[in-house]
């Protein structure tokens, strides 16, 4: 007896690449699924830079296999777990501000609610595929969709 199973539910929407993505289609050919690669966020904060200027703009590109194997093996890890965040980071993103040798040491000075905002937008966009969150007002209790990686509060 041969069983049927139903077909997979589809993919979540990774929306459309922006000015800062770069997207892979195989060899171009029509009707080939566009994947989006790289996701343009705004820190909460800002990175500041050891002559103090401020930077808020950046880029975070999808994590690989590698992405989240090598760091296992840093020493740094192995002899404190809670640095594999940083490690991590520091291997997805590609550019914070005019900052585009992004390091450990960049990670470490970043203030803590742009470590914390940037540990949930690499999970969003690599567990999930999306920077898009759902969430309820808390005076209407209206649901509306937000974007993590978009701007500021109130902007546009």
């Amino acid at each position: 007896m041969r069983k049927t199973f139903p077909p997979p539910p589809p993919l979540p929407d990774v929306g459309e690449p922006d000015a800062a993505s770069h997207a892979h289609r195989g060899d171009d050919r029509p009707g080939e699924a566009v994947i989006r690669t790289e996701f343009a966020f705004t820190l909460p904060r800002g990175y500041v830079d050891p002559s103090g200027r401020v930077h808020r703009e950046g880029v975070m590109r999808l994590a690989t296999a590698r992405d989240e194997l090598v760091p296992l093996h840093d020493d740094r890890v192995r002899e404190n777990p809670a640095y594999l965040t940083v490690v991590l980071l520091a291997r997805v993103i590609t550019r914070i501000g005019t900052v585009d040798d992004i390091h450990a040491g960049v990670i470490e000075d970043l203030f803590a609610a742009d470590l914390a905002f940037l540990q949930e937008l690499y999970k969003r966009v690599n567990t999930e595929g999306h920077t898009k969150a759902m969430v309820t007002c808390p005076s209407c209790h209206h649901e509306i969709t937000v974007d993590l990686a978009g701007g500021r509060l109130g902007e546009s």
